[in-house]
């Protein structure tokens, strides 16, 4: 009796920290919203080079993993909330000092050296930022049933998604009306103040929350050297190395969408964040459908499905540069793919590691791909300085090598990947059909604030 009201009690607990995950996602993708997203738009107001814009993906998208391989070491010792509520907070300090970075470029002090700045101090904010992955990620999977993994992931993406959607395009609007009266840094500024109030209030949710007590024994712990010797022979450790490698092959090109369509193309702010976020919308369709499909017919389905799509993205570029097209088409087939890829990716994770081996092994497969986005996209800040092309636009052939690049990747690797999970027989007919709804369902605010609502998001 006694351990049946003990199951209930923390089965409530569970219920409520997921919700509580929900409300701080939405805080989070604020964060996202008004400040990371624009990151490199504010790199270019700086007047920084597209070489400066590429290595802002190239090291921040390493240190954070390098960070994250460290900050792993730490579930050991403390518990996973005070490693993420500390996280929180000295990243939202960080966010200061970008502001700072504003005010002098509008004053005109040490112009030049301002891009160097900032790549320093983003970097510093990706290094304690990703210091709470490991945790967060061992966290939620020790409060999400393994069979509803996919379901409840593709809702809490759905309202992180609409909210997302609705800031970025705001902030975008803002922008465009500070640019147009020449007070641009006094938007970024603005935006930046709000992305660090916002991180503050993520730290409020996280403390109500319920964490399951962690067990990780001396046996459980496993280096990240024993780990790369040992993937190559085990189905988790192919599946880092082929998302690893397609990482490297994305990152050729995705730091310079931002550039061809601010510099090369003129966009506005308002404009270039319709494109970016596009995909975004055209994912919020299709998540739910690519959960439920995934838990019916595991993610490996899910991977296999869109690594196909994915390398169409970027050779999509070079038929048109007009906005009306890079929304409609391009970005369709990135939000398709992308939405079911980083859906299943996750739970992939989730299905192949033990609950007390997560937190290492979230952070050495990240650690990877940190790897995969620094050579990637240095190999592409090298080539936009050394390619002297005639026939086409420099950037993009990048993005055309990129896509042919991601093409071998997705070939050669997937086939070497199994499902871990006993799912149902894959039918491709059977599976379009339960893909497809029978009705278009639009992404709205009103539906995302009903999954937040405490008897539909359980």
């Amino acid at each position: 009796m006694k351990k049946t009201k003990n199951k209930r009690k923390i089965r409530k607990l569970q219920r409520k920290t997921r919700h509580l995950s929900v409300e701080e996602g939405i805080f989070a993708s604020i964060r996202n919203s008004l400040g990371d997203s624009y990151i490199a738009p504010f790199a270019i107001a700086l007047n920084s080079s597209n070489s400066v814009v590429a290595m802002l993906t190239s090291i921040t998208g390493l240190l954070g993993p390098i960070s994250q391989w460290q900050s792993s070491k730490l579930l050991e010792k403390y518990p996973r909330k005070k490693i993420l509520i500390n996280s929180f907070i000295f990243g939202s300090i960080a966010w200061a000092f970008l502001i700072l970075l504003a005010f002098l470029f509008y004053k005109g002090i040490l112009i030049s050296t301002l891009p160097l700045l900032l790549l320093i101090f983003f970097s510093i904010y990706i290094i304690i930022t990703s210091f709470a992955t490991p945790a967060w990620f061992s966290w939620m999977g020790d409060v999400v049933d393994e069979g509803h993994r996919g379901k409840w992931f593709s809702k809490r993406n759905y309202v992180i998604g609409i909210i997302t959607l609705i800031f970025t395009i705001l902030a975008a609007f803002f922008l465009d009306f500070f640019k147009k009266n020449n007070w641009v840094m006094f938007g970024f500024m603005i935006l930046f103040t709000l992305a660090l109030i916002a991180r503050l209030i993520c730290t409020y949710y996280f403390k109500r929350a319920y964490e399951p007590k962690l067990k990780i024994k001396k046996k459980s712990y496993f280096s990240f050297f024993e780990f790369i010797k040992k993937a190559p022979s085990n189905n988790f450790g192919r599946f880092t190395i082929f998302r690893a490698s397609l990482e490297f092959a994305a990152h050729i090109a995705t730091p310079f969408f931002a550039v061809y369509m601010l510099r090369n193309l003129g966009f506005s702010y308002v404009t270039f964040m319709a494109v970016v976020l596009s995909h975004t919308l055209f994912g919020l369709f299709i998540m739910r459908w690519w959960g439920k499909f995934a838990d019916k017919y595991g993610n490996y389905q899910v991977l296999k499905i869109t690594a196909i799509l994915i390398p169409i993205y970027p050779i999509l570029w070079l038929i048109s540069g007009s906005p009306i097209f890079l929304i409609f088409i391009p970005s369709l087939v990135k939000g398709v793919a992308l939405a079911g890829f980083n859906l299943s990716a996750v739970n992939f994770i989730y299905d192949s590691v033990k609950p007390e081996k997560r937190g290492f092994a979230v952070s050495y497969s990240n650690l990877l791909n940190g790897v995969g986005i620094f050579l990637g996209a240095g190999l592409g800040a090298i080539l936009v300085k050394v390619l002297t092309i005639t026939f086409m636009d420099t950037l993009l052939f990048i993005f055309l090598i990129s896509g042919f690049a991601r093409l071998i990747v997705s070939l050669t690797m997937i086939p070497f990947i199994r499902e871990i999970r006993k799912t149902s027989k894959f039918n491709s007919q059977k599976a379009l059909n339960s893909l497809v709804p029978r009705r278009i369902r639009f992404p709205t605010f009103s539906g995302a604030y009903e999954l937040i609502g405490k008897k539909r998001f359980k």
